[in-house]
C-alpha cells in the first residue's frame, strides 16, 4: 500500500469528509476517493460507510484504523531517518523532564542514543517542578500536559502519546491487606500520595461507564517525587495511582498489579515542547522518534499480556506549530 493512500484514509477518518480531507492534503476529491478505493480493493473489504451527507468508518474500518496509524508512523519515521542520515546528530541538547522519567525510561533511552552518537552531549534538568525555558536555560521539555496548554504557552510541540493511569499495588500488599474492588473499599486502604507545590493529590477521580466517583483517600506517606511513590508501592506499603508508562516494567515483571480494573481514570498526554521551531534539530527529532518507539514497545508488551486494552490506551499524534 502507498503511504499517501494511507494518509488519505487517516485524514478522511478524522474529518468524516472526503472533500475536507482532500483540501487539507492539497489533492482533488477524486484522487482522494481513488486512494480509498485502492485500499479497500487491496483489503477486500469496505472501510467506510458512505451516505449522501457524510462518511463514517465501518466496523472493519474501526479495526483497521489504529493499525493504519501505526504503519504510517513507522513509515514516516523510516523516511525521516533515511533523509536525515546525512545530517549529523550532534551538538548539545538541553532538556527538562520529570524526575521519574529522568531516572528510569529516559535515562536508559538517552544512554542508548549517546552510545551511537559520540558527538552528542546532554544537559538535563530533572525535576517535577514546571520548567522556565529562559530562566533555566532549557531548549526542550518533556511534560504531561494537554494540547490546549501547549497552545496557551505559545509553544511548538509534538504529542508523544496518550498516558493511561492505573491504580496499583504490589502482590505483598494485596496478600496482607486484600484487594479493593470498589471506591468505598479503596477509601479504607493506605494511599501513597504525590505532593507538588503544597498540593497533596488525595482526591482521586474514578469513572465507571458514565458514573463519576471522587474518592478521598487516606495516607501515611506523601512525597514530591513520583518515583518515590512508585518505589513505595513496589515495597508493599500502600496503593498508588500511577502513569502506566512509569509502572509498565513493574507490571510486566510482576512487581505491581493493577487493581480495580472496572474503574478508569481520564487520560493525560505526553508532549515534547519547545519555545521555537528553530530548536528542532536532528538530535531532537531522533530523541522524539526513539521515545515514541520505546513507548509503543511498552504498549505492545502490555497489550500482549492482556494488561491493558487498545481502548484504554488509544494512539494518536498531534503537532502544534
Amino acid at each position: 500500500m502507498k503511504i499517501e493512500d494511507l494518509q488519505v484514509l487517516l485524514k478522511v477518518a478524522e474529518l468524516h469528509s472526503i472533500t475536507a480531507a482532500a483540501n487539507q492534503l492539497d489533492i482533488s476529491s477524486s484522487a482522494a476517493s481513488v486512494a480509498l478505493k485502492r485500499i479497500e480493493q487491496q483489503l477486500g473489504t469496505q472501510l467506510f460507510v458512505r451516505t449522501t451527507r457524510k462518511i463514517r468508518l465501518s466496523p472493519e474500518g474501526e479495526r483497521f484504523l489504529p493499525l493504519c496509524q501505526q504503519a504510517v508512523d513507522l513509515l514516516q519515521q523510516g523516511v525521516m531517518r533515511i533523509s536525515e542520515k546525512q545530517q549529523d546528530i550532534n551538538g548539545e541538547v538541553k532538556m527538562a523532564m520529570s524526575s521519574e522519567m529522568g531516572r528510569n525510561l529516559m535515562r536508559v533511552l538517552l544512554n542508548d542514543i549517546m552510545n551511537g552518537h559520540e558527538d552528542l552531549s546532554l544537559r538535563l534538568q530533572v525535576s517535577d517542578s514546571r520548567v522556565d525555558f529562559y530562566r533555566d536555560g532549557v531548549d526542550i521539555a518533556l511534560r504531561a500536559m494537554t494540547k490546549s496548554a501547549v497552545q496557551e504557552l505559545n509553544m511548538y510541540g509534538f504529542k508523544i502519546c496518550n498516558i493511561p493511569h492505573f491504580i496499583c499495588a504490589s502482590p505483598t500488599y494485596i496478600e496482607k491487606h486484600g484487594e479493593p474492588t470498589t471506591p468505598e473499599e479503596l477509601a479504607n486502604h493506605n494511599a501513597l500520595l504525590y505532593k507538588l507545590y503544597e498540593l497533596t493529590h488525595d482526591g482521586w477521580d474514578l469513572f465507571k461507564e458514565k458514573e463519576k466517583f471522587k474518592v478521598k483517600v487516606k495516607s501515611n506517606r506523601a512525597v514530591n517525587d513520583g518515583d518515590i511513590v512508585r518505589r513505595w508501592c513496589v515495597d508493599g506499603v500502600g496503593v498508588a495511582k500511577k502513569s502506566v508508562i512509569d509502572i509498565a516494567e513493574d507490571l510486566l515483571a510482576g512487581r505491581l498489579q493493577r487493581i480495580m480494573p472496572a474503574y478508569h481514570i481520564p487520560l493525560t498526554e505526553m508532549w515534547l515542547v519547545l519555545p521555537s521551531r528553530q530548536l528542532i534539530t536532528p538530535a531532537v527529532r531522533h530523541i522524539r522518534d526513539e521515545l515514541k518507539v520505546k513507548i509503543n514497545q511498552l504498549r505492545n508488551a502490555l497489550l500482549d499480556n492482556n494488561m491493558i486494552s487498545e481502548e484504554e490506551w488509544p494512539i494518536d499524534e498531534q503537532i502544534i506549530k
